[in-house]
């Protein structure tokens, strides 16, 4: 009962105020997944249909309120190399699977795994998004003319001032409008949005994809499908992770999991492409008033009402105000305060938050640099542990304190010396802990060491056979 009027009330959050946010996470919306839709080699209806149908669905049954999912670039880079070599329906295929993985990883209840990942990773992981949404303007800037400069800077001037003189309305919506008026009504030559590509002609229509369900088709989606389910689930559980620092409110994140499975599987069913989390947009949302479900319903159905009922009228919105609100949500989504605790955090805390940052720029792949960040974090910190072990000899007896694993295995076999003994050894464990094969493994060398040399060994601190 208290589940139920909790869910409630995440749908009671201030109307317009959640309309509005949605709206401005819209049009933040509309050039990325135009821009990934390119990525994926597909065309912009089939980015944008997605975009509506997965804010829908993630709007009821996703876990974490106020957050922004869409098709999303890290999946489009996973989808493209399947879309050249198979065909677009085979992507629809493969999103299908992918949505029934996250489905079961959700029931599964696995989103536990994320407390794995440091804080180090997710400051990364974020400002490396902030790099990768500017960079994705760049071709937009470069390419805007004198007119086109213009417009941007109009556009950031709206964006930043506009709220002096009114916070009711959000800036990014007052920008769109004022500056495709001001383009339509002087007839300004500047690149629009119908210069992006084709946007839909109506509704999406459900239907299975056009494949041949056999084992054949298991084989060709099978791999594509579980980088584009871990890809996803990555993304939307970290973006998920941002929402909760930034509104200070806790999330469900097995229910994200499941809600973005069903999203998926949704979206492929009407023909789009798989999606996930989208942290730049969600910002947006965010930093707009977005708390609820309602601004995740309202995103995906303004989007839909402009991208069909007023096409007319979103085609002539100049690709300039886009990029600003773009450039506004990179230098928002960007932790800057993180820069400025670079000199008083750990060094190796640091390292693995410009590790993160320098991968995922390069290879513009977020689930590797994640990856990477979380396997220098579990290095350091084995690291750490390890060399909080200590050995030490009191006569004929060792004291053993500290962690004994894997890592500091070596160091444990080495600070015994069979030659350096006439009496029995004594092995104290009482205040160490031996955690894997491996350390049992240690210590079985050492008393076999001590054996060769005819010592006899005690270990004490022992209870039933295993280390205190």
């Amino acid at each position: 009962m208290n589940s139920s009027r909790h869910y409630l009330r995440q749908w009671q959050e201030k109307p317009v105020r959640e309309v509005l946010a949605g709206a401005v996470a819209t049009f933040a919306l509309i050039p990325e997944v135009i821009a990934f839709s390119f990525t994926a080699g597909v065309d912009p209806q089939v980015g944008l249909f997605a975009s509506f149908v997965i804010s829908i669905v993630i709007a009821v049954f996703g876990g974490r309120p106020a957050m922004i999912s869409a098709a999303a670039g890290s999946v489009a880079l996973v989808a493209a190399p399947l879309v050249r070599e198979h065909g677009v329906e085979y992507l629809f295929a493969a999103g299908l699977l992918a949505g029934a993985m996250q489905l079961v990883f959700g029931l599964l209840r696995l989103s536990s795994l994320m407390r794995y990942v440091s804080s180090s990773v997710r400051t990364g992981f974020v400002n490396a998004l902030a790099i990768l949404i500017f960079s994705a303007q760049l071709p937009h800037i470069l390419n805007a003319g004198a007119m086109g400069y213009g417009v941007i800077a109009a556009g950031l001037a709206i964006i930043y001032l506009a709220p002096r003189l009114t916070t009711r309305i959000p800036a990014p919506l007052i920008c769109v409008v004022v500056l495709t008026a001001l383009c339509v009504a002087l007839d300004i030559d500047v690149a629009r949005v119908a210069d992006l590509g084709k946007l839909p002609q109506g509704l999406p229509i459900l239907a299975l994809p056009e494949v041949p369900f056999d084992l054949g088709l298991l084989r060709v989606i099978l791999l594509p499908a579980l980088a584009i389910a871990m890809v996803g689930l990555l993304e939307s559980l970290m973006t998920a992770s941002v929402v909760d620092d930034q509104t200070a409110t806790p999330s469900d994140k097995d229910a994200e999991a499941r809600g973005l499975g069903l999203a998926n599987i949704a979206a492929s069913l009407f023909g789009g492409i798989a999606g996930c989390g989208m942290i730049g947009q969600t910002v947006s949302n965010v930093k707009y008033g977005g708390r609820g479900r309602l601004s995740t319903l309202a995103a995906g159905g303004i989007l839909l009402l402009l991208m069909v009922a007023m096409k007319d009228i979103v085609s002539q919105v100049p690709v300039g105000a886009l990029v600003a609100i773009m450039i506004m949500v990179s230098i928002d989504t960007l932790d800057w305060a993180s820069l400025r605790r670079l000199r008083g955090n750990p060094g190796l805390s640091n390292v693995v938050m410009l590790a993160t940052v320098a991968v995922t720029v390069i290879s513009h792949n977020l689930s590797l640099g994640v990856l990477v960040g979380v396997l220098l974090s579990g290095i350091f910190f084995a690291a750490k542990v390890a060399g909080m072990q200590r050995v030490t000899r009191q006569g004929d007896t060792y004291v053993v304190e500290g962690q004994v694993f894997f890592a500091s295995s070596d160091a444990f076999i080495d600070a015994f010396d069979p030659r350096d003994h006439e009496e029995p050894v004594t092995i104290d464990l009482t205040r160490a802990t031996l955690w894997d094969i491996t350390a049992a493994a240690a210590l079985d060398k050492v008393t076999g060491r001590f054996a060769q040399h005819g010592l006899p060994v005690h270990v004490v601190g022992m209870a039933g056979g295993l280390p205190r």
